[in-house]
């Protein structure tokens, strides 16, 4: 089968190489009528662009490098589906790398999207980052940089994240009006500033409503859905009264509810349990799990859109770094219902 090649476009429509070529590059100086023309004959004779050609030339990859934690949780994946869809929406593709929260693991994919010339790149951070970890040199090279839900605090560049601070309030404030008096945090170990952020949500929470600060109803650890169990056990062990327990994430929310079902303990006439992140799982188990909404997809697609529109307007790091913060929504389901 023949190759259809831009000449064989032009000889079709009657008019030159270069305005056809210019057509599908989207020109300025071609008339929408025209480009639709070449559009339509292009699909029609299966016409199939020679990327690597058009890279060399214009210097452009249309290819985003996306770098997330993981995708074994779906927080990640539903922003990554939103990013990608209007990535492709507007002539880009995705190259995915996943740092599984390790440091070391991060750099060499910030070192994989360097090597494939990617035209930008757009990541939240592992949980093992430190300072601005590898992408310090990413905005040093001039390469075009966003953030969603993790970003460094030392590096002043665009991003999109939830109100954490709201969120961790938001959930300490339902659980204190839903009769609750004793509540559990359990935070994660690391100083990642959107868990400070929850933890910071939680406390001041606590004292608008007037209720005591008590060190040992904060629990840190790795979370996980085993840690929540732990978290449970040891409690229960040590004999510390709570009757309510609120998570950093929604896999350790779900190994509360395990344990203390375990342990004969009523979820939520005797414990209440709000999680954050609206995992999948959630709405699924029983008692269905109260969390937090992070707005996800919309995450996905604000920063995708945010990152574009700097990228158009050029110059990218030449203007003042946009941050979005999105406002969490407080999912109320059976865990913390009573």
């Amino acid at each position: 089968m023949k190759k259809i090649t831009i000449l064989d476009i032009a000889k079709e429509l009657n008019i030159t190489f270069s305005t056809v070529a210019r057509a599908l590059n989207d020109h300025p100086a071609i008339s929408a009528a025209t480009k639709k023309a070449v559009r339509e004959t292009a699909d029609r004779l299966g016409y199939r662009p020679n990327k690597v050609a058009s890279s060399l030339r214009s210097g452009k990859t249309k290819i985003i490098g996306v770098l997330v934690p993981r995708l074994d949780v779906s927080f990640f994946s539903s922003v990554v589906h939103g990013i990608e869809g209007v990535m492709n929406e507007n002539g880009y593709t995705i190259l995915l790398y996943q740092s599984q929260e390790s440091a070391k693991q991060e750099n060499k994919g910030i070192d994989t999207f360097l090597r494939s010339r990617v035209d930008g790149i757009i990541a939240s951070i592992s949980l093992e980052t430190e300072g601005t970890g590898g992408y310090g040199e990413v905005k040093e090279r001039g390469i075009p940089l966003a953030f969603f839900d993790r970003a460094p605090q030392a590096l002043d560049v665009p991003s999109v994240t939830i109100d954490d601070y709201r969120g961790g309030f938001m959930a300490t404030e339902h659980l204190i009006k839903s009769g609750y008096r004793r509540i559990v945090h359990i935070n994660g170990y690391r100083n990642i500033h959107i868990f400070n952020e929850r933890l910071r949500g939680y406390l001041d929470a606590l004292k608008q409503y007037g209720l005591p600060v008590d060190e040992n109803l904060i629990v840190k650890g790795d979370f996980s859905l085993e840690f929540g169990r732990h978290c449970v056990r040891d409690l229960l062990a040590k004999g510390v009264e709570f009757d309510a327990v609120f998570t950093l994430e929604d896999f350790t929310a779900m190994g509360v509810v395990q344990e203390l079902k375990a342990a004969g303990k009523r979820v939520p006439k005797e414990v209440g349990v709000v999680g954050f992140a609206n995992e999948a799982f959630t709405s699924l188990v029983s008692p269905t799990v109260s969390t937090l909404d992070q707005r996800t997809v919309e995450m996905g697609e604000e920063v995708a859109r945010l990152f574009l529109k700097l990228l158009k307007k050029g110059n990218y790091y030449s203007h003042k770094p946009e941050k979005i913060i999105l406002e969490p929504e407080l999912l109320i389901r059976e865990s913390s219902s009573r």
